[in-house]
């Protein structure tokens, strides 16, 4: 094949971008599928019991503690993970302590691949071996961050430990990027270190890392073949965990990204910022979701529970006056009606909320009309897994391994409950109908 001498011109950088799109329906390709959106076209499973073996395809062990979600692309599945010395342990159910663990000792993070429909393992790579920078959270780990690929490359996001890259067919280390200490905390007690949260994204053969932390936060893209550092922007927020989400825009591509003093819309192309705004929630965790030609974010605690529906054209400031709901920017807002914990999904013209204690909210996406409110359990239980959606069924997981099936409509439905047996805080990944679980220990393909 020849290039025009514009295209060689500009070396890897512009070959990457003939990498394939990703395939809706079959490929995951990071936090939450193709552009953080949650959902495949598929239905999926309505019950199913681990434990008995009903349901389940493939079940395969994985070392070590993490909260990385799966990926899919192609015919394989990708997992990350941080393999310590002794047992991690892992704290979950609904509290409020803010202390980080203890030191831990030396880490393996790895990435390992698996063949989708068998679960035969295809490569393992150990992505770095060190004692972290900065300590967890209780109900947290050292691999949070869910990996990345556009089918050539792999790239994990492990904060302090750096920014990796493999060839996603081989495994083959193909470079590694040391950002520095990255303290994510809460900013109102430091020494409350709680692990790095947010996921890399692939776009267009660029990789997009968001770091909210105690000092010098930014938004940075990378060239995904080579590493090399395209744009820098610093961000004036405290620590988030939410990851970048791509939009469009006027036909060009944009990133949102949650906040508490700085949610805020980027240009991808140069890292110029398009809007901002002071948000709520001075602990933003839920990535934003795009739809209908709304960003939708949510952020809680410290008092503000917001949810914000706005516009893809917004420019500049967009902060509401004192006491408005919307503005030429935001077509709507709620002030308490938002999540903690799990990101949202967008299914058709309804927005669904799932909050940490176990309760589901649809709203109209354009108009902010409540649908429904709905608890899922007894109450007893936290939800940190963020929902997804195959075909017209919602899949909302405890921590206690417990999925609640319920119809993806306007009026609230159960259909039916998945029985994992194994704490789950990781969002699950969806292809072609089957949906793939990171457990407390292992992988599971329940179909």
């Amino acid at each position: 094949m020849r290039f025009p001498l514009s295209v060689l011109a500009l070396g890897l950088s512009a070959l990457s971008v003939f990498a394939a799109p990703p395939e809706p329906g079959r490929d995951w390709p990071g936090f939450r599928g193709i552009r953080g959106a949650g959902s495949s076209p598929a239905n999926g499973p309505v019950e199913w019991n681990v434990a008995e073996n009903k349901g389940v395809s493939w079940k395969v062990a994985v070392p070590g503690l993490a909260h990385a979600s799966p990926i899919v692309w192609g015919d394989r599945v990708c997992v990350a993970t941080a393999v310590g010395q002794k047992p991690a342990d892992l704290k979950v159910g609904l509290y409020g302590d803010i202390a980080p663990v203890a030191d831990e000792g030396v880490q393996e993070y790895r990435v390992l691949c698996f063949d989708r429909k068998t679960g035969k393992p295809l490569w393992e790579q150990l992505a770095r071996k060190a004692v972290p920078a900065i300590k967890r959270h209780t109900k947290a780990t050292h691999a949070n961050a869910t990996p990345a690929t556009d089918g050539k490359v792999l790239v994990v996001m492990l904060g302090s430990e750096g920014l990796h890259a493999f060839d996603f067919a081989t495994g083959k280390p193909l470079w590694s990027k040391d950002l520095g200490v990255l303290d994510s905390g809460f900013f109102m007690v430091p020494d409350a270190q709680w692990g790095f949260g947010s996921s890399p994204v692939i776009e267009q053969g660029v990789v997009y890392v968001l770091a909210d932390v105690q000092k010098g936060s930014f938004l940075a893209a990378f060239d995904a073949q080579s590493g090399k550092e395209l744009w820098r922007t610093p961000r004036a927020d405290v620590p988030t965990w939410g990851s970048p989400t791509p939009y469009e825009h006027g036909g060009a591509l944009r990133l949102a990204v949650n906040g508490f003093r700085h949610a805020g819309g980027y240009d991808a192309k140069t890292g110029a910022e398009v809007w901002k705004l002071k948000a709520g929630g001075d602990i933003p965790i839920p990535t934003p979701q795009v739809a209908n030609d709304l960003i939708f974010l949510t952020s809680s605690h410290g008092g503000p529970r917001p949810i914000y529906a706005i516009k893809t054209s917004a420019v500049g400031d967009i902060s509401l006056a004192a006491g408005s709901t919307s503005n030429d920017h935001i077509a709507w807002s709620v002030e308490r009606d938002g999540a903690y914990m799990p990101t949202p999904v967008v299914v058709g013209e309804t927005l669904f909320v799932l909050r940490d204690n176990g309760t589901i909210a649809a709203f109209d996406a354009k108009s902010g009309e409540k649908l429904f409110l709905e608890r899922l359990g007894e109450g007893n239980s936290g939800f940190t897994s963020s929902p997804v959606v195959a075909g017209d069924r919602l899949y909302l997981t405890s921590e206690e391994g417990e999925t609640h099936v319920v119809r993806a409509a306007r009026t609230f439905e159960r259909l039916g409950k998945g029985l994992i047996g194994e704490t789950v805080l990781a969002s699950p990944a969806v292809s072609e109908g089957t949906l793939y679980f990171r457990t407390r220990g292992h992988l599971v393909a329940i179909r």
